[in-house]
């Protein structure tokens, strides 16, 4: 073959870059338009999971400080017989088991909820002063919401095919006994 030049050849041209979304800290009108649609949802969202937050600590320390005692009065109220059996050690560590339990789910809600009212909050500054500082900090609490509810979906993931396997054992022994 010759020097000719090649017709299926790919066309040369210059790299041009893409222009970004976000050049220089500056967003379209669009984006702030729902920046700001968003940001009183996200605050409201956020102090609703305050409250329940704090609703269920608070219903997990009454649990926790209640149930071991109930055992008791339960085994003396007529008819209520069958927690009797809950009034010794067992009701005991039910109790604080079950306490324990509600005052993690109440861990659980808080976190995201603080993660929600930040990222609205940040908005809400970034939209009053304009420093990217503020809208950084807004997206960097939006990253840590969504990486909290992953890690939690892969939390709630690993432990189903063990709610699974115990079941199966369980049922199996009642089976058998």
């Amino acid at each position: 073959m010759s020097d000719a030049v090649n017709p299926y050849q790919s066309p040369e041209t210059t790299a041009i870059p893409v222009k970004p979304l976000v050049s220089q800290g500056s967003l379209s009108e669009t984006m702030l338009i729902n920046l700001k649609a968003a940001s009183p949802w996200l605050r409201f969202v956020g102090i609703l999971g305050f409250v329940s937050a704090g609703t269920t600590a608070l219903w997990g320390l009454i649990i926790f400080v209640v149930v071991p005692f109930m055992g008791n009065i339960w085994g003396e109220i007529p008819g209520l017989n069958v927690f009797s059996d809950f009034s010794g050690p067992l009701g005991v560590v039910l109790g604080l088991m079950m306490g324990l339990f509600i005052l993690g789910g109440g861990a659980l809600i808080f976190f995201p909820s603080l993660f929600a009212y930040r990222f609205g909050e940040k908005i809400r500054l970034y939209l009053r002063n304009g420093t990217e500082q503020e809208l950084e900090e807004a997206f960097r609490n939006n990253k840590s919401l969504w990486k909290f509810f992953g890690i939690l979906c892969i939390v709630y993931l690993a432990i189903i095919p063990m709610f699974i396997v115990v079941g199966i054992i369980a049922g199996v022994a009642s089976a058998l006994s």
